[in-house]
């Protein structure tokens, strides 16, 4: 259950819309179901509409006059309180709504309950999902009502309520959500043939800008350079940069000022200082080294990627946050790397789990330095033309973003689970249709029956309980074209299948012959071990064995080892 709530000056005007049944089609059965003390005049059930309408305001007035004479009434008399069911909730009684409205209007202040000077208030019910609370803030000993945080006040309550009542409990916030389009901005965006208001529109082109760069300069130059966006600096006295704003050349109006938003206006992350924050902690750029092959970012970023949920089993909720906070930006970066049948559903789920990047818990961003580093390599490069690499990361995203659900869902974040459930439906389509294409590429190179035989006995070997559904699994000619292409570079399949099996667990895996085409790929892009290297970790395995099975020291033979006695010292 939704509450809006909201101040006005007109008692006539409002009481005017709850009972008008003309213009507001959804109007459809005005009538009053509670009030504050149960007798109020309801032009819904009258004869005389205009008459107890008229009435019915003098009432609820009433104190604000006598208040006003003295000097001390409100200039903002009037609270309006509307309260919404969910579309799948059973349509509560006239009986049940006024329990709910007698509870709001006591927990936030308006009347207190066996407060007798609480304020006039009435509760009308003019469509079957929801009821409107109009109440005058002037109390019976003539002060004005005390309604802080009136609505946090009635979330807590609403909560309470849900629960009570069966019915569908709203995923609560925590303050840490970016500010939504006001009606006006939406209702402007429709005029304008545009599918988002103006501030969501800037808000995804921040986000990218800051997803893309490196440094502020870079931030402010690229948001300079941007179509449609028009952007002002704001400096300190010393000419250091204060702060910035941005405006969308599509709302600006012919004669008219742009209508400008700060960074923090956009979502609390935006702002310029945390911006600059998070650009301070991106890593350095995967760079190559003479005689050495240039590092696949996109590899190192699927890597950093598979870390993440590690990361999050931990007790650093910071470096935790962080975490999420990076893989946001990856989600952000990766429309502009992706092909263009598949760039919706990812800015679908950058836009979703944008939502979940934010709590409470104040991010420690230098933890997350590897995966913002190699997401700037990858916009640095050409993508890759056969999309492994996009399929390789977006599978990684998706163990991320359960794993995300569940760190946000053991914390109580309830709007961060719901963000990122949703984004999860955008990633696992997205790489469903991305995956497709370079897995049908490998499966036509399926190697000879006897170098699949051998990889199925190499299978059974390093991952024994998941053999069978590895050679079930539609992947599975891949998987054996990529075992062979590794081969070819001077790899042990053998070996990479124990790597990559120790990389990844796959008892939660649905296609695990996926998991590992994606794993062997990466590790396989690495120079093969040479004869000395594979020689020194022989050595070395067969030391920590040898180590192993030494017996130790009896415990009654220890007890016989002479013990060296400290040095006495003399007490004078």
């Amino acid at each position: 259950m939704i509450a809006k709530i909201s101040s006005g000056k007109d008692t006539a005007g409002l009481i005017r819309y709850l009972f008008d049944t003309k213009k507001a089609k959804e109007h459809t059965d005005p009538h009053l179901v509670a009030s504050w003390d149960g007798f109020a005049p309801d032009p819904g059930r009258s004869d005389d509409f205009a008459a107890t309408k008229k009435l019915l305001v003098a009432d609820l007035d009433l104190r604000v006059k006598q208040a006003r004479r003295l000097g001390r009434a409100p200039e903002r008399h009037v609270w309006h309180c509307s309260l919404r069911a969910a579309t799948t909730d059973r349509h509560l009684s006239d009986e049940e709504w006024a329990d709910i409205a007698r509870r709001v209007v006591a927990t936030t202040g308006i009347a207190p309950q066996d407060d007798p000077d609480g304020c006039r208030w009435v509760a009308v019910r003019h469509a079957p999902d929801h009821i409107h609370i109009a109440a005058t803030k002037v109390r019976g000993d003539l002060r004005t009502a005390r309604h802080w945080n009136d609505y946090l006040t009635a979330d807590r309550e609403l909560a309470t309520i849900e629960k009570e009542y069966g019915l569908f409990q709203v995923p609560r916030g925590d303050r840490t959500a970016a500010k939504r389009p006001t009606r006006a901005e939406q209702e402007k965006a429709r005029r304008q043939g545009q599918n988002k208001p103006a501030r969501e529109r800037l808000r995804t082109i921040v986000r990218t800008a800051v997803a893309a760069t490196t440094s502020t300069e870079e931030f402010i130059r690229l948001l300079s350079h941007t179509d449609g966006v028009l952007v002002e600096v704001v400096y300190f006295p010393s000419g250091d940069v204060r702060g910035y704003k941005v405006a969308s050349e599509d709302n600006t109006t012919a004669g008219k000022e742009p209508i400008w938003y700060s960074g923090s206006e956009l979502a609390p992350d935006l702002s310029f200082p945390k911006i600059r924050a998070r650009l301070e902690a991106t890593g350095p750029q995967p760079t190559s080294q003479p005689g050495r092959r240039r590092p696949n970012p996109w590899h190192q970023a699927t890597a950093a990627a598979e870390r993440i949920p590690q990361h999050l089993t931990g007790n650093d909720d910071r470096a935790s946050q962080a975490h999420l906070a990076a893989f946001g930006e990856a989600l952000d970066a990766l429309p502009l790397l992706a092909p263009a049948p598949i760039r919706a559903q990812l800015r679908e789920a950058a836009s979703a789990f944008e939502r979940a990047t934010r709590s409470r818990v104040r991010a420690e961003h230098h933890h997350a330095r590897a995966l913002r580093g190699a997401v700037r390599a990858m916009l640095r490069e050409p993508s890759p033309k056969d999309g492994a690499g996009l399929a390789m990361f977006l599978d990684a995203a998706i163990l991320v973003g359960i794993a995300a659900a569940r760190w946000h869902q053991l914390r109580h974040h309830d709007q961060q689970v719901a963000a990122t459930q949703q984004a999860l439906l955008h990633l696992q389509a997205a790489y469903a249709d991305t995956a497709a294409a370079p897995l049908a590429v490998l499966a036509q190179r399926r190697p000879p029956e006897e170098a699949v035989d051998r990889h199925i006995r190499h299978l059974r070997q390093a991952v024994p309980d998941h053999a069978e559904q590895i050679i079930e699994d539609p992947a599975f000619d891949a998987l054996t074209a990529t075992l062979a292409e590794a081969e070819a570079t001077g790899h042990n399949s053998e070996r990479l299948l124990h790597q990559a099996a120790d990389q990844r667990a796959l008892h939660d895996a649905r296609r695990p012959a996926l998991v590992l085409t994606w794993h062997i790929q990466r590790l396989s892009a690495r120079p093969a071990p040479s004869a000395r290297s594979l020689a020194a970790q022989a050595r070395s395995a067969a030391r920590a064995e040898n180590a192993a099975q030494r017996p130790s020291t009896p415990a009654h033979e220890a007890a016989a080892v002479p013990v060296a006695q400290p040095p006495q010292v003399r007490r004078r």
